[in-house]
């Protein structure tokens, strides 16, 4: 079961301010909002559900007057309570409420210098956002800014920074205008997705000076070094990085109806799991089926250069809602990838080769040094040409395998089976792909008869069926194979020395 770590919620959709970029289009709150007594319930259901921290928004929180009585109801079941405003109404009072609340951040919507923010939000927007950490600075509240980057200030950065560390200001994600609520309406300020390179070396360049915590939001990505080292540098976790998108795995979205889905970012009204009028918080987080389009999202089921991607199975396509609301399903590819334009920046480059014999000489320099996503793309192009040439099929259905594109290898070996049923590479190829598919029994089949029609000078069906047994729970049958096997053949022993290491027998 998956375990709830955080969640959003918004607590209402009014709003004093019409900005220009608001996803949700809010204006006044809407019909069903929760009842104070409904909230205060809710407050007790996130706390036994056991979520960590939680996340207060709106449309603008402080227009529903007991937004601190809702924190402070979350302090008291063990959740911290966190939020997000936009400051036009945050007083001295309200700074105080929030700190007797329990508040232990509050985040501020700075979205440009003051010209550009205005411009987004509201005449004298900027300045009252101003006096808001102001007033916070005399708190115990910790203060962050989040900035949605659009045309208008994405060359206001270096500025915007220095004036939040004056402010006092500790923390400062980064995020990006979607084309979705009042935005649809205000194409022109959408960002193109090379400007996602531009924030990502910014936000690297900053956090090597220390002077202010950047956090790149969800949508900022993916699998660029620089990148990796912004979220490892700001997480305190080694080796941290994008895993795919949380929502409905570790995080949560409530709307201010008390609809529960998987992020608040989506307003596909499909993707609402349940309602908690209706039943517990607890009962739709644990729902069999709760949450299925991203829980069973597979790499299988993206389309595009997400589906070949060689992080495919980790990243799951990046931001659901970038998705979503750019190409209008869940499946199609991230056009706002980091990592998926230099891969489309390399095709481009590699599809200019017009001489075959070079393409598959790149390709196999490629493969040597295990560079698989470039491999894959150069012998693809060089199939196109010479779709014949049984010995690149075999290399390429390697490389699909080994960047777990396991239906396009299969197709590859199914293939090279047809001109020869005995090739003992493809039917070992084929039989990895089957059991990396879940269909384990077909896969051994195939290993098997490779095995059969193998000899000394070719032992890697032997040790492969080995690793897929023992992966599958046939580990005694595995070591009577690659026992039986290291009597038989001398040269297997580097074999067994490997399976050990793997089962970490010494």
């Amino acid at each position: 079961m998956e375990k709830p770590i955080t969640a959003v919620w918004e607590i209402t959709m009014g709003c004093n301010m019409q900005c220009k970029h608001c996803g949700s289009s809010c204006t006044s709150a809407l019909q069903g909002e929760l009842s104070t007594d409904e909230a205060l319930t809710l407050c007790a259901e996130i706390g036994e559900l056991g979520l960590e921290w939680i996340t207060l928004s709106g449309g603008e929180p402080t227009t529903r007057n007991d937004w601190h009585k809702i924190a402070k109801a979350l302090n008291e079941n063990g959740v911290v309570p966190n939020m997000i405003t936009n400051g036009w109404a945050f007083s001295e009072e309200e700074a105080c409420k929030a700190e007797e609340a329990g508040i232990n951040t509050i985040a501020i919507s700075i979205d440009g210098l003051q010209q550009s923010h205005d411009y987004i939000r509201k005449e004298g927007s900027f300045e009252r956002s101003m006096k808001a950490f102001e007033y916070l600075k005399h708190t115990s509240v910790h203060t962050a800014a989040i900035t949605t980057i659009h045309n208008k200030n994405i060359h206001e950065l270096h500025q915007i920074k220095e004036i939040l560390i004056d402010k006092g200001v500790e923390r400062w994600q980064l995020q990006i205008g979607l084309p979705m609520g009042n935005m649809a309406h205000h194409k022109e300020l959408v960002t193109p997705p090379q400007i996602i390179n531009e924030i990502i070396d910014f936000a690297y360049e900053e956090t090597q000076k220390g002077d202010i915590i950047i956090d790149l939001a969800d949508c900022i990505g993916y699998f660029n070094a620089k990148e990796l080292i912004v979220r490892e540098k700001n997480s305190g976790n080694l080796g941290y990085g994008w895993d795919g998108c949380g929502a409905g795995r570790y995080n949560l979205g409530i709307l201010h109806n008390g609809d529960i889905i998987g992020c608040v970012s989506i307003r596909d009204k499909e993707l609402i799991e349940g309602n908690i009028r209706s039943e517990s918080l607890r009962s739709i987080w644990e729902r069999e089926d709760a949450f299925s389009w991203n829980r069973q999202l597979t790499k299988d089921k993206l389309k595009g250069h997400c589906k070949k991607c060689r992080y495919g199975a980790i990243c799951k396509g990046g931001c659901t809602n970038s998705r979503l609301v750019h190409k209008g399903s869940i499946y199609e590819e991230n056009k706002y990838c980091s990592y998926g334009m230099v891969m489309d920046q390399a095709e481009a480059v590699l599809r200019n080769v017009e001489n075959p014999s070079e393409l598959l000489e790149k390709a196999m320099k490629f493969l040597l040094n295990e560079k698989h996503q470039l491999a894959e793309t150069a012998l693809s192009l060089y199939l196109e040409y010479e779709p014949n040439d049984i010995e690149a099929q075999k290399n390429y259905g390697y490389i699909q395998f080994m960047l777990e594109n396991y239906e396009e290898s299969k197709r590859c070996n199914e293939v090279i089976l047809k001109v020869n049923p005995k090739d003992v590479y493809a039917l070992k190829g084929l039989g990895l792909a089957l059991a990396k598919m879940g269909e384990v029994e077909a896969g051994i089949e195939h290993l098997k008869k490779a095995i059969e029609y193998t000899d000394h000078s070719f032992l890697d069906p032997y040790y492969d069926l080995a690793v897929i047994l023992v992966e599958n729970n046939y580990e005694e049958e595995a070591k009577t194979l690659i026992k039986e096997t290291t009597l038989k053949y001398k040269e297997f022993k580097t074999y067994q020395q490997m399976f050990n290491e793997k089962l970490g027998v010494s």
